[in-house]
């Protein structure tokens, strides 16, 4: 069906009949890089559609999609006319300056006989009333799309020719068209010369030809018979299903790699699935090598045999069908591949020379050379620190301090191999590898590659004791070096990926249910002797005679007075107490983002912030474990109707206790009388207190949190019996305050477990 152009209704007649229409929009270019295209089909589908909607249009359903070649987007049920709209402005005064009326008049279109006066407060004013003829849906398809092309947010953009536009590669056509059961029109635009029409092409090489549309469906099945795929999804389906076909009737398994996946299908619009298999000569590399070398060097997938585990053979995907059925593209590709192998080889051979000749300390000897932060030295002095941090760490988790330390060493030495020089995604997992070949010892091997662990939310902790004492310090060293030269994160700007190193400091705390104190005597150590680190560098390099022995290590109490002695014989040093005085600083400060960080993890496991508040409030919650074990307690006590009411009740007595002390200027403390006892219900709260008082506070230091909630559930119905029966603010002021001193004894009690005060309800 050609498609012709028919003129334009009046907009009212359009508006009472409610004609709906499909819109298809095509911009057919160069080819767009795959990564771009995921995020150019939702732009595409927001800045029409919300055009299109500021403009009075309403419609059913979009969907958006993306080809290496070209972007699509389908709009349903599309009003053919935007409606006529009314609307009342009220203007300035009449008798108002000549130029505020005349700016009104502009901005409403109308003259001055037009508009209507009326009688308010304050005098007579101008009333407008503003008249908004609708628009057919053509003229407003043409108006926002020649927007969109033209403020379209690609990351990269260019122009071509003489034109100013820009575009992601060179554009060459718009296809547009409004179709209904009456037929379909072309939506005339002119963007720099590129006149919008209703022809298209297919794939580059296999039906290259123009071809016509007149809708979405008829657009779609015309593409697949000029051998385009549209969906980006139905694409990477059929890659996955036909390659998992020919591993599995190759007794081989597909290695899943989504990213890759996706990327793939952004990369052909016919995609042809082909195997191949990998030359003998490489398959003594590791699998991560062969599976990372492949991916990134030319995009294929891998096949793994499931008896050995090793990779063994490949999926490429070509963009077109051949007469030979992809003979010849797949030997072109294996004869690259083959080189590409050949490198990783190579870098394998002499990464294993090298630690065979030097040892994998050896191989890292060069870390010196390479700068980790120029405040805070180089990588060398880093693992110097990390040694340091560790030893004193491996103890808290059951870690051999000795191989805790030879881990930290040789940690990052895979950074100055030329296997991670050439694939950086593959740092600590070729230091694995290389200390095993250099006969260390298992847990040690593990660490180098479990010491980065977790690298995100769903990444996995590790639980090997050396594994994490080195994890811990490697992180705690990044956290408090840049806390140290004040390099935090600001807003949603992390530079240094801090965030992720404090969640993963938590998660392996967590995860190890490792007592660990954040503001205990390793990190306090740490943090002065990267205090006095900096101070002795920055002297250093003015020249002053400063000793460097031990800077790069945990000093001990001794070193650290002495150091920052001869640090104050400078004219700009420290004294001891400004050195302190400045650790304490960066500790709460470092302390206080933790505790932001641990918020956003327990929120994510359903603990709501005013339950972690009320137990970050408590003693000791530089101690992790311990905190989160008081906050889950809380957070199952409060879900129960003990828990309810008795917050309810502990909130009652706190309130009244409060405001009893502030308008008597005094503080109610003092011990209850039972003595003073009228009621039997408060007589009952004196024994229930006591009861209570007996089972929480020891179950409290036994950190029994369960049991001394338990005890303070048992508080609900005496306090409850007790505001019933009992008027605290009695007219007898000795009774008045001894029952004022039992509210503070209740808060007291209550306060023992967590406060109270910060959870809501």
């Amino acid at each position: 069906m050609a498609i012709r152009s028919r003129p334009v209704a009046h907009p009212h007649l359009n508006a009472e009949r409610h004609i709906m229409a499909d819109l298809l929009i095509e911009l057919f270019s160069e080819e767009i890089p795959a990564r771009m295209q995921a995020g150019a089909c939702d732009a595409l589908k927001r800045m029409m559609t919300d055009g299109l909607v500021e403009r009075g249009l309403t419609y059913a359903d979009a969907q958006a999609f993306a080809t290496p070649r070209r972007l699509a987007l389908a709009v349903h049920g599309l009003t053919d006319h935007s409606p006529t709209t009314r609307e009342e402005r009220r203007g300035p005064k009449v008798g108002a300056p000549e130029k505020a009326i005349e700016g009104f008049l502009r901005s409403t279109g109308l003259r001055l006989e037009d508009l209507e006066t009326r009688d308010d407060k304050k005098g007579q004013v101008y009333i407008a009333h503003v008249v908004t003829e609708g628009r057919a849906a053509s003229a407003i398809v043409a108006e926002v799309l020649e927007q969109t092309i033209r403020n379209f947010p690609w990351p990269k953009s260019m122009r071509w020719g003489a034109g100013n536009l820009r575009w992601v590669r060179p554009l060459h056509s718009i296809l547009c068209i409004l179709s209904n059961d009456a037929g379909a029109e072309v939506v005339p635009l002119d963007v720099d010369g590129i006149v919008s029409g209703e022809r298209t092409r297919g794939h580059r090489f296999m039906a290259p030809d123009e071809f016509s549309v007149v809708n979405f469906d008829d657009y779609a099945a015309k593409l697949k018979r000029a051998k385009v795929i549209l969906d980006p999804v139905e694409r990477a389906d059929h890659i996955w299903n036909d390659a998992s076909q020919m591993a599995f009737a190759a007794g081989l398994e597909l290695v899943e790699d989504r990213g890759l996946l996706t990327e793939v299908a952004g990369l052909v619009e016919w995609p042809v699935v082909l195997m191949g298999r990998i030359d003998a000569q490489f398959l003594g590399l590791p699998p991560e090598v062969l599976q990372t070398s492949m991916k990134e060097h030319q995009k294929f997938f891998s096949l793994r045999d499931p008896k050995s585990g090793q990779i063994t053979g490949f999926v490429t995907v070509a963009n077109r069908e051949t007469l030979d059925g992809g003979a010849t593209i797949l030997a072109g590709n294996q004869k690259v591949l083959a080189a590409r192998l050949s490198d990783a080889k190579f870098f394998w051979d002499n990464d294993l020379r090298a630690v065979s000749d030097a040892g994998l300390e050896g191989m890292g000897a060069g870390l010196t050379a390479v700068t980790f932060h120029n405040k805070l030295g180089s990588q060398a002095d880093r693992v110097g620190r990390i040694e340091a941090l560790a030893r004193e760490i491996a103890p808290r988790v059951g870690a051999d301090e000795e191989l805790a330390a030879m881990a930290a060493r040789v940690a990052k030495a895979d950074l100055r191999s030329e296997m991670v020089g050439e694939f950086p995604e593959l740092q600590g997992l070729m230091g694995s590898y290389y200390a095993r070949a250099a006969g260390l010892p298992d847990d040690v091997a593990r660490a180098c590659l479990e010491h980065y662990q977790p690298l995100g939310p769903s990444d996995s902790v590790p639980s090997s004791p050396v594994s994490v004492a080195v994890a811990l310090a490697d992180k705690i060293d990044t956290l408090t070096g840049f806390w140290a030269i004040d390099e935090k994160p600001t807003g949603s700007k992390d530079p240094y990926a801090l965030r992720r190193a404090a969640l993963g400091v938590i998660r392996l705390v967590l995860g190890n249910a490792v007592r660990f104190s954040l503001s205990g005597l390793p990190v306090q150590r740490h943090l002065i002797a990267t205090l006095i680190i900096l101070k002795g560098l920055e002297f250093h390099r003015r020249g002053e005679e400063i000793a460097s022995d031990g800077l790069l290590r945990l000093l001990s109490a001794e070193e650290i007075k002495e150091l920052s002695y001869r640090l104050v014989d400078s004219d700009q040093g420290w004294s001891e107490a400004q050195l302190f005085e400045r650790m304490d600083e960066i500790a709460a400060n470092l302390l206080a983002f933790f505790h932001d960080r641990l918020k956003v993890h327990l929120r994510d496991q359903g603990i709501r912030h005013d339950v972690i508040d009320a137990c970050l409030a408590m003693p000791n919650n530089d101690d992790l474990t311990l905190l989160v074990k008081r906050a889950e307690v809380l957070a199952a006590f409060l879900k129960t109707s003990d828990g309810e009411n008795l917050l309810q009740g502990f909130k009652r007595a706190n309130n009244i206790l409060t405001q009893a002390e502030a308008k008597d200027g005094v503080e109610y403390s003092f011990g209850p009388d039972p003595k003073l006892a009228e009621d039997g219900a408060e007589a009952a709260l004196f024994v229930a207190l006591d009861r209570a008082e007996a089972a929480i506070t020891p179950a409290i230091w036994a950190e029994d949190f369960a049991s001394a909630m338990g005890a303070m559930a048992d508080l609900r119905a005496p306090i409850d019996a007790f505001f019933d029966a009992v008027q605290i603010n009695a007219d007898n002021q000795i009774l008045r305050r001894n029952r004022l001193n039992l509210l503070h004894r209740i808060r007291a009690i209550c306060l023992q477990v967590a406060d109270l005060t910060r959870v809501e309800g």
